[in-house]
C-alpha cells in the first residue's frame, strides 16, 4: 500500500480538523489510494507543537515550519496558520514539489491570493497538486444538489439566497484574536466565512460576475486576549481589561449576478445571537427549488414543479449510504454525519487527488474565484455601486 508522509503547518483547531480527516479516512474509504504517515508538525508555539506529537500521533515536531519544507521525506502539507501565513509557505512548499492542502481564505490580500494560484498553475505543469479546504460543498448533501441541478431537475436556476450566520463574535467582551485584525486576517466575516457560501454559491449556480455590497463593523474594539491562540468565543475577558480595536467587518451582505443570469444574494454575520453555524441555500429554478441547511447537514429539502397539485411542497431526502460519500454515511439514512466526517471526505478527495494526479475541484485557480468576489464586495462597498468580478 502506498504511503504519504503528512507534515501538519498549525496545530491548533483546524489543525486538529486536519488531523482527523488524516486518521479517519482510511476507516472509511477503503481500500484507500493511499494511507497518510503523520510525519512532523509544526506550530508557531512550540510546546503545542509538541503536545501535538502525543496527542495527534506525529513522529516529531519542529519550531521552524521551513523544516517540513525542506524535508525531502514529506509528500504532502496542510496548511493551518492565520491567513498572512498562507502565501509565503504555500509557495514555498509548492516550489519545493510538495503538495498543498491549505485552509481558506487563500491570503489575507488579493495580491498575495493572486501570486498563490500563479504559483500553482507552474507547480501543476510537474503534477503538484495544490487545493483549498472549502469543504462545506463536499457535504453529501450539497453534492446530490449539484447532481439534481445538472441533471435538470429544477431546470433554469433563477435565484439563489445564501446564509452563512454565526454567533461567537457577537458578545462584545470575545477577545481580540487574529481573526479581528486586519494585517493578519485581511477581512473579518467576508474573508472567513461568506468565502465558504461564495463557494458553495459558485458551485451550485456558476461564476458570479457582479455584486453590489454593503459591510459594516458593530464593535468596534475588543479585550486583548494573552497569547495567540483563538479563542472563537469560548472564552469571555472581563470588561474592563485592555482593549484594541477591531479593523475588520462583522456583517456583509451582497446581491450578485451570474454569469448564466441567475441573481443572487448573499449574507454573512459573526453576530448573529442564537445562530452557530447556520449556513443555508435556497435555490430556485423554473422547474423546483432546492434548500439546505448545514446545521441539519444530512438533509436536503427538494420540491418539483411536476408534483400534482395537492401533494407539491418541499419534502426532505435524508442522506446515506445511496448517496455521494456514502462511504462516511454510516450504514442506513439518518445516522448521520458531522463535522469530523466532512473533513475526513475532503482530506481524502486531497489524497485521490494528489495520487491520481488530477487537480481537486477546490484547486487554487476555483479558490481565486472566491478571492475575485470578495475583492469585488470589499470595492463595491466603498465606491456604494455595482463592481464586476474581475
Amino acid at each position: 500500500m502506498k504511503k504519504l508522509n503528512v507534515g501538519l503547518i498549525g496545530a491548533g483547531f483546524m489543525g486538529k480538523a486536519h488531523v482527523v480527516g488524516y486518521s479517519n479516512f482510511p476507516k472509511f474509504f477503503w481500500p484507500v489510494e493511499a494511507v497518510p504517515v503523520l510525519k512532523t508538525v509544526f506550530d508557531v508555539n512550540p510546546e503545542i507543537g509538541k503536545e501535538a506529537v502525543a496527542r495527534f500521533g506525529f513522529e516529531k515536531s519542529t519550531a521552524d515550519w521551513r523544516d517540513i519544507i525542506n524535508d525531502s521525506d514529506i509528500d504532502v502539507i496542510s496548511i493551518c496558520t492565520p491567513n498572512d501565513t498562507h502565501a509565503e509557505m504555500a509557495i514555498a512548499a509548492l516550489k519545493a514539489g510538495k503538495h498543498v492542502l491549505c485552509e481558506k481564505p487563500m491570503s489575507n490580500s488579493f495580491e498575495d491570493a493572486q501570486a498563490m494560484a500563479e504559483a500553482a498553475e507552474e507547480a501543476a505543469k510537474k503534477g503538484i497538486i495544490a487545493m483549498c479546504a472549502y469543504q462545506y460543498r463536499r457535504v453529501p448533501a450539497i453534492a446530490l444538489a449539484k447532481k439534481f441541478i445538472d441533471e435538470g431537475a429544477i431546470g433554469k436556476i433563477l435565484d439563489v439566497r445564501a446564509q452563512y450566520l454565526q454567533s461567537w463574535s457577537a458578545d462584545p467582551n470575545s477577545p481580540l484574536s487574529w481573526r479581528f485584525q486586519k494585517s493578519i486576517a485581511g477581512a473579518g466575516t467576508l474573508g472567513d466565512i461568506a468565502t465558504h457560501v461564495i463557494d458553495m454559491s459558485q458551485y451550485l449556480a456558476g461564476d458570479i460576475t457582479e455584486v453590489v455590497s454593503t459591510v459594516s463593523t458593530y464593535v468596534n474594539e475588543r479585550p486583548i486576549q494573552e497569547g495567540g491562540v483563538d479563542l472563537l468565543g469560548t472564552v469571555k475577558l472581563s470588561g474592563d481589561v485592555k482593549k484594541a480595536p477591531v479593523d475588520v467587518d462583522d456583517q456583509t451582505s451582497f446581491m450578485v449576478n451570474f454569469a448564466s443570469g441567475a441573481k443572487g444574494s448573499i449574507e454573512a454575520t459573526r453576530n448573529a445571537w442564537g445562530r452557530h453555524n447556520f449556513i443555508t441555500l435556497e435555490i430556485h429554478g423554473t422547474k423546483g427549488s432546492i434548500a439546505f441547511n448545514y446545521e441539519r447537514l444530512n438533509e436536503l429539502d427538494v420540491c418539483f414543479a411536476d408534483d400534482a397539485d395537492d401533494r407539491r411542497g418541499f419534502k426532505t431526502i435524508h442522506t446515506g449510504p445511496a448517496h455521494f460519500y456514502g462511504e462516511v454515511t454510516w450504514n442506513i439514512p439518518g445516522m448521520n454525519i458531522g463535522y469530523g466526517e466532512l473533513k475526513t471526505i475532503e482530506i481524502h478527495d486531497f489524497i485521490k487527488a494528489v495520487v491520481e494526479g488530477k487537480q481537486p475541484s477546490t484547486d487554487f485557480a476555483q479558490s481565486f474565484k472566491v478571492e475575485k468576489v470578495v475583492n469585488a464586495v470589499a470595492k463595491s462597498n466603498e465606491t456604494k455601486s455595482w463592481q464586476p468580478v474581475l
